[in-house]
């Protein structure tokens, strides 16, 4: 497939939204096809950064190069003020802003505040349950003691913070968090767990649980999604075949519980059916995941084949049904992307996440160029 005018068409609204955005950030929009901007307040303000760099390496358009200069300023600001950093997602925030105008130019001052950043997140280790709490202060008794699958997508921060200062502390917490993530998020089916609950004080599992999914036994795909991507990442910084064994048995999960149209529905044991929301930011991750997997297994692998036919069939649908092409009125690349169908919030709208992830897939396709998870 041509990929690349479907990557024009997002650089078209991609300037739009430079001038609409200004310095603000987008997070969801709210059923009007406007996004919902944010001041540095959330976890998602990473993605709008990461859409500006991967636009700039792409075109090179020096309009697009200041607004992107300009985010990583915002976030400088924001890492000086400790402004909204006390959860795990500094990797979403930092990679795609601060990592990634140093992978793209360079850029010591970038990379100062990256390595930065990697120090925050350390201070979300828990030595006696051996993971990086998710959300809430140590101690806390509703999240203490608490690990998210999705904060397998922080911990490549962890290892770029190990290979440049020299220091193995970060990747040895960073493998240790994937580890206890494969054994107790992973479930015997290959479905995951949104989250898993540890003692804080002796470090035992507990259970495991949701806070986004249908159910607490049933499997968010956009976690499921994380999953995949995260474990592949793993893999290419510690060489463990175990995590590349994961990725690929939750890459194929996935894939045997999509509907007809290659794109997944919220969770997977929700009702599939007329009116159950989907999530397009769920298909854009898994695609972004199996991409990076399928640079590990062996070109006789016997799963290469339909992995890499769900990754042409995911995108086409994602293309064809799913992209706003021509529709320069509205400001998301991909529409019904859902953020909390249990909360009720944004659960068939624009997700700046899902737009990332599907520009980061097209440059993969079109270039071989990854996103900002690892160096170049």
């Amino acid at each position: 497939m041509d990929w690349k005018p479907v990557i024009e068409q997002t650089l078209m609204t991609t300037r739009l939204n430079i001038k609409r955005f200004g310095e603000a950030f987008p997070i969801v929009s709210l059923g009007d096809g406007k996004y919902h901007l944010t001041e540095q307040t959330n976890w998602t303000e990473g993605f709008w950064s990461g859409i500006l760099w991967l636009s700039y390496e792409y075109s090179k358009d020096p309009d697009i190069h200041a607004a992107a200069v300009q985010t990583v300023d915002s976030f400088r600001k924001r890492m000086e003020a400790q402004q909204a950093l006390e959860h795990h997602d500094i990797g979403f925030l930092y990679s795609l802003s601060a990592k990634a105008r140093w992978i793209a130019e360079q850029d010591e001052a970038s990379r100062q505040l990256a390595l930065q950043a990697a120090d925050v997140l350390m201070q979300r280790w828990r030595p006696a349950s051996r993971i990086f709490q998710a959300w809430g202060p140590e101690g806390d008794p509703d999240n203490g003691g608490r690990m998210i699958i999705d904060c397998l997508m922080n911990l490549p921060l962890l290892y770029f913070a190990a290979e440049q200062t020299g220091d193995r502390r970060y990747a040895e917490c960073a493998t240790i968090h994937a580890e206890k993530s494969r054994r107790f998020l992973v479930r015997g089916d290959d479905s995951s767990y949104h989250t898993f609950y540890f003692d804080q004080e002796n470090g035992h599992a507990l259970r495991g649980g949701t806070a986004q999914g249908y159910q607490d036994g049933s499997t968010w795909t956009r976690g499921q999604a994380w999953g995949v991507y995260g474990f592949a990442l793993a893999y290419r910084y510690t060489r463990e075949e175990r995590f590349l064994e994961t990725a690929r048995r939750l890459a194929l999960h996935f894939l045997e519980h999509l509907p007809s149209d290659y794109v997944a529905y919220w969770d997977f044991e929700a009702p599939q059916e007329e009116g159950t929301a989907r999530d397009s930011s769920a298909s854009a991750i898994f695609v972004c995941g199996v991409l990076e997997l399928l640079e590990h297994l062996p070109e006789s692998h016997p799963d290469r084949a339909l992995l890499g036919e769900a990754v042409q069939r995911s995108m086409d649908s994602l293309i064809q049904n799913y992209f706003t092409a021509g529709d320069l009125s509205e400001e998301g690349f991909l529409r019904h992307g859902s953020y909390s169908v249990r909360g009720n919030s944004s659960p068939d709208d624009f997700m700046i996440w899902g737009d990332y992830f599907f520009l980061e897939a097209l440059l993969r396709l079109e270039r071989g160029v990854p996103g900002y998870w690892y160096g170049r």
